[in-house]
């Protein structure tokens, strides 16, 4: 019986691989990652471009593990910043095992076609997400349908929303029959391949682009000077760097207002993430067209090597 039973276990197989989300920006690529890895590990808020970086969310079961990677909505580039975030988002069709590509029922299909003509010529699994059903009805939903087969006629097609969690059990099972036998690529307890230091910029990050409007937060980037932890405390320095000086008062605000409500907010968030007490100081610097400087991209982690 022993014999047998071991037997069996030497059978058993183990699934892994990369699941890379892709599309346009705001069609809730960073919502579905979210979702799909129950932990909140990209940023996500209503306005575009929020992600600017390539994240790995993983998914451990003890036969499975789905490495899910969220990247930066494809765009075309104005300036050296945005042209690493179309980096990290080609590089996302290089290594995927299963191409998630998120569009919703309200954006013109036709955008950036020339990434989607990348899409189409893939030869790995491509699911096809409508996000945002709720959003419209049944016959709306069979246009966009009908619409997007003629665009990805290989690829296989799933309405979703993930906002409401509607279609998201049905899409990680399919996840899992696509994906390959092989051993597991990270430490089955590991959630994410970025170090803590990252989500305390993206969580200061996000603070900006929900208490400020028009061209700062896109003007802003966050660097973390000192996480020092302790037992019971996490003591953290950041600092928010701008464009200009004119960009540096409206982030202050009057009598350090606007400041200090975006520094009280991103500790009540950092303190829920780390489960911790959090000792939290901003401070705010110009670094003069930082989004178009290699050396600076690259010393705030924007390179997609």
């Amino acid at each position: 019986m022993k014999r047998c039973v071991f037997c069996l276990l030497r059978t058993m197989k183990h699934k892994a691989g990369f699941v890379n989300i892709v599309g346009n920006p705001n069609v809730g690529k960073s919502t579905l990652m979210n979702q799909l890895v129950g932990e909140r590990i990209s940023i996500a808020t209503f306005k575009a471009q929020t992600t600017r970086h390539r994240i790995m969310g993983i998914v451990n079961t003890d036969d499975m593990q789905i490495v899910f990677s969220d990247t930066p909505g494809v765009l075309k580039p104005n300036y050296k910043l945005q042209e690493s975030m179309l980096a990290f988002s080609e590089s996302a069709l290089a290594d995927a095992d299963v191409l998630l590509y998120v569009t919703d029922v309200v954006e013109n299909p036709e955008k950036n076609l020339d990434f989607l003509e990348k899409v189409r010529t893939l030869t790995i699994p491509v699911l096809l997400l409508i996000n945002k059903i709720d959003l419209t009805d049944q016959k709306g939903l069979v246009k966009v349908v009908e619409h997007w087969h003629q665009l990805l006629p290989e690829a296989e097609i799933l309405p979703i929303s993930a906002a409401n969690k509607f279609g998201t059990d049905v899409l990680l099972k399919r996840i899992s029959e696509l994906l390959p036998d092989s051993p597991p690529f990270f430490e089955k307890d590991q959630l994410t391949d970025k170090p803590a230091r990252f989500f305390v910029s993206e969580i200061i990050r996000e603070k900006i682009l929900l208490y400020y409007d028009k061209e700062i937060p896109y003007s802003v980037e966050v660097g973390v000077e000192q996480f020092k932890e302790e037992e019971k405390l996490i003591r953290i320095s950041a600092v928010i760097y701008v464009e200009r000086d004119s960009q540096k008062g409206i982030i202050i605000g009057h009598q350090g207002v606007a400041l200090k409500k975006v520094s009280t907010e991103a500790r009540k968030a950092l303190e829920k993430f780390f489960d911790k007490h959090i000792f939290l100081e901003t401070f705010v610097k110009v670094d003069k067209d930082w989004r178009s400087s290699k050396r600076e991209l690259d010393h705030f982690g924007y390179n997609p090597e």
